[in-house]
C-alpha cells in the first residue's frame, strides 16, 4: 500500500508505538535531534494558526451572510445553540469523572521538550497576528464582502483557503506523525509515557459515550416536535452516521444525509437547505470532543479550568471551527490557537491534544452530521412547506 493512501489514524498510532519502543533505547543525542524538529514544526505551526483562522472563517462569514431570511438566521442560531450545548455538556461531565480517572498528581511538568531534552537549535516564526485579531479580521472581511457583493474580494478569499488548505495538506498534515512520534519519543525519555496512554483510553471510552448521548438528545428533543419515535429516527440516520466513519467528512456525507434526513418526512425544500448549510456551521460532535480532550489535559497538567474560561473558549470555538476543511483534523487545526490563547496549552498539551482528537476524528465527524437530521426536522416543523417562499 503506497504511502500516502495509510490513513491518518493509522500514521499517528504507528506514530506512538513506535515513538514509545524506541524512546526505551535511544541515546539522548537522538531524542535531542527530534526535539529540534519538533520545536521546528511547532513554531511553524503556531505561525500558521492566523492564517488558518483567516482562510477557513472568513469564506465561511462571506457565504453564510451573502444568503437571507428567517430560515437561515433559524437554522444558524439553532446550529450554534445545538454546538455550544455539546460543549457545556462535555465540560460538565469532565469535570465530573476525568478527576476520578485522572490520577491528580502526575507531574506533568518534566514532559516540557525544553525541560528534559534540549533542542540543538530553534527557528523563530512568530505569527503575523494574534488569534483574536485574526477572527476580528475574518469577521470584518467576511460580512463586509457580503454586503458589498464583492466578488473579487471573494475570489480571493476563497483562493487564500484553497493555499491554507493545500499548507495542511502537504506540509502539517504529512509531517505530523513524526511531530506525534517525537513527543511520545520524548515522554518515553523522561519515563510518562505509561501513565499518559492508559488515560488516553479512558477519555476516549467517556467521549464515546457522550457522542452516543448527546445524538439520543437531540432526537428525543426532536420527536417531541415531530412526533416520532426518536429511535427509529435514529436508525433512519444510520447509514449516514457510517458513511461519516468512513469518509470523516461531513461535506462528503451530504449526499447521503440528505437522502435519509428526507426518509424521516422532513420536507424536501427544507432538508436541501438545512443539511447542506449544518455540515459547515453545526459541529456538536467536533466541539464536545475538543473540549473533553482539552479539560482532561489540562486537569493531567494541574492545570485550573474555571466554568468561566470554558464558557468563553466553547463560545468562541463553535465560530472558529465553522467550515473546517473536509480532511482529517479539520477541526482541530483551526481551534490551536484557541487553546494556545485562551487555556494557556504548550506545544506537549498542543501535541497531545492533536493526537487525541484524530484518534477519534470518525466518530466526531459522524456525530456532527447524524445531529444534522434532528435540527433538519426541528426546522421542517417550525417551518412548514407554506412558509418556505416567505424565507
Amino acid at each position: 500500500m503506497k504511502l500516502h493512501k495509510i490513513p491518518l489514524l493509522a500514521k499517528i498510532a504507528f506514530a506512538i508505538v513506535i515513538g514509545v519502543i524506541i524512546g526505551n533505547y535511544c541515546p539522548l543525542w537522538v531524542a535531542r535531534i527530534v526535539a529540534t524538529f519538533n520545536d521546528i514544526f511547532s513554531q511553524f505551526l503556531g505561525f500558521m494558526i492566523p492564517l488558518i483562522i483567516i482562510g477557513f472563517v472568513t469564506p465561511a462569514i462571506s457565504d453564510i451572510g451573502s444568503k437571507a431570511g428567517k430560515l437561515l438566521a433559524v437554522t444558524a442560531i439553532m446550529a450554534y445553540g445545538a454546538t455550544f450545548v455539546a460543549g457545556l455538556l462535555s465540560y460538565f461531565t469532565g469535570v465530573l469523572t476525568f478527576p476520578e480517572l485522572i490520577p491528580s498528581q502526575m507531574e506533568m511538568t518534566s514532559l516540557d521538550g525544553n525541560t528534559e531534552v534540549i533542542p540543538y537549535f530553534s527557528i523563530s516564526m512568530p505569527p503575523l497576528m494574534a488569534v483574536t485579531t485574526s477572527l476580528v479580521l475574518s469577521f470584518i472581511i467576511g460580512l463586509s464582502t457580503s454586503f458589498i457583493n464583492g466578488d473579487s474580494i471573494k475570489k480571493l478569499c476563497n483562493e487564500f483557503r484553497d493555499i491554507v488548505s493545500l499548507t495542511i495538506n502537504a506540509i502539517i498534515i504529512p509531517f505530523l506523525p513524526i511531530y506525534i512520534f517525537g513527543i511520545f519519543l520524548n515522554m518515553t525519555v523522561v519515563g510518562q509515557v505509561g501513565l499518559i496512554l492508559e488515560c488516553f483510553f479512558k477519555i476516549i471510552l467517556v467521549i464515546f459515550a457522550l457522542h452516543i448521548f448527546i445524538l439520543v438528545l437531540q432526537y428525543c428533543i426532536a420527536a417531541c416536535f415531530v412526533k416520532q419515535n426518536p429511535f427509529k429516527m435514529l436508525r433512519t440516520m444510520l447509514p449516514a452516521y457510517f458513511t461519516a466513519l468512513g469518509t470523516q467528512s461531513s461535506a462528503a456525507t451530504i449526499p447521503v444525509t440528505l437522502r435519509q434526513t428526507i426518509k424521516m418526512n422532513v420536507n424536501k425544500d427544507i432538508a436541501g437547505f438545512v443539511i447542506p448549510l449544518c455540515a459547515t456551521i453545526h459541529m456538536s460532535g467536533s466541539t464536545l470532543k475538543i473540549v473533553a480532550c482539552a479539560l482532561a489535559l489540562l486537569i493531567m497538567h494541574g492545570e485550573p479550568y474555571q466554568l468561566g474560561t470554558f464558557i468563553h473558549f466553547i463560545g468562541m470555538l463553535g465560530i472558529t471551527i465553522i467550515a473546517a476543511p473536509g480532511i482529517p483534523g479539520g477541526a482541530i487545526m483551526a481551534s490551536l490557537g484557541l487553546l494556545e490563547s485562551i487555556l494557556g496549552f504548550n506545544e506537549t498539551m498542543t501535541a497531545l491534544m492533536i493526537a487525541l482528537y484524530i484518534a477519534m476524528d470518525s466518530f466526531g465527524t459522524a456525530c456532527n452530521v447524524t445531529g444534522d437530521g434532528a435540527l433538519a426536522a426541528i426546522i421542517g416543523k417550525i417551518f412548514k412547506k407554506r412558509d418556505m417562499k416567505a424565507c
